[in-house]
């Protein structure tokens, strides 16, 4: 049986909510809707957001539509965590699914699994890989040796859910960068090959995460310096537990 679907949609943005309904039905999905969490809305500094070890440990200062971000996919793996299946899916409303879409996610319930979270979407798709099985007749099952960005769509083990529940909030990070330190998390990260998911329609009336980042990123020797420090000190860390055979 297929694990639930869970799609993180704002209140305000009624037309993706419309685009992303018309896509489940015709893949024949059922889904539940997650309210996401506006972080316009949020307290300033939220609660949940560790500033000290973003400051120490990222590349960048949240923006509060990260912050909302976040805790929107919080609230999906708390409905996944509590659920009776095995697992879920969980999408952002900016999705767009191909016609395989249906069978590679009950091809994912129903198989073996040897990972705990597996992405349905990487802007990479010919990526590095550690391993590899077949998954049905025209995808691919690999865990890559560099986790990728992007949670547009993703399935993730329902005890997965309950290990990131017991270590987040507080948080630092995006959650999509977040997934990418797997050392830390102590989850293997899969990704479906070709992608049966690609990113789809961006508007939306509350704007774009990456629009907010722009406007607000600083500028400065200092702020490059401390993303240079972010990439070296990530691909340093990366090699090393990969070297120690950690998936």
């Amino acid at each position: 049986m297929t694990w639930p679907s869970y799609l993180i949609n704002l209140d305000a943005n009624a037309a993706r909510l419309a685009n992303s309904t018309a896509q489940f039905a015709a893949h024949g999905i059922a889904f539940e809707r997650i309210a996401a969490v506006d972080g316009r809305a949020l307290a300033d500094p939220a609660p949940q957001y560790d500033a000290a070890a973003n400051a120490a440990r990222a590349k960048a200062p949240l923006v509060p539509s990260e912050i909302g971000c976040y805790l929107s996919h919080i609230a999906a793996w708390r409905r996944i965590a509590a659920g009776d299946a095995a697992g879920g899916f969980v999408f952002e409303d900016d999705f767009l699914g191909d016609d395989t879409l249906g069978a590679v996610m009950a091809r994912l319930s129903d198989g073996p699994r040897d990972w705990d979270i597996v992405k349905l979407f990487s802007f990479d798709q010919t990526p590095k890989v550690l391993s590899e099985t077949p998954l049905g007749p025209d995808h691919r099952l690999v865990v890559p040796y560099r986790v990728p960005t992007c949670l547009i769509g993703y399935g993730i083990a329902r005890e997965a859910a309950v290990r990131l529940l017991a270590q987040v909030p507080p948080f630092f990070r995006p959650v999509d960068e977040d997934h990418k330190f797997f050392w830390e998390t102590g989850l293997t990260v899969a990704l479906v090959l070709p992608s049966p998911v690609t990113v789809g329609d961006q508007q939306a009336v509350t704007g774009t995460i990456g629009a907010e980042r722009r406007a607000r990123k600083p500028k400065g020797l200092g702020t490059a310096l401390r993303s240079l420090r972010y990439r070296l000190g990530y691909a340093a860390r990366l090699h090393w537990h990969r070297w120690r055979g950690v998936r």
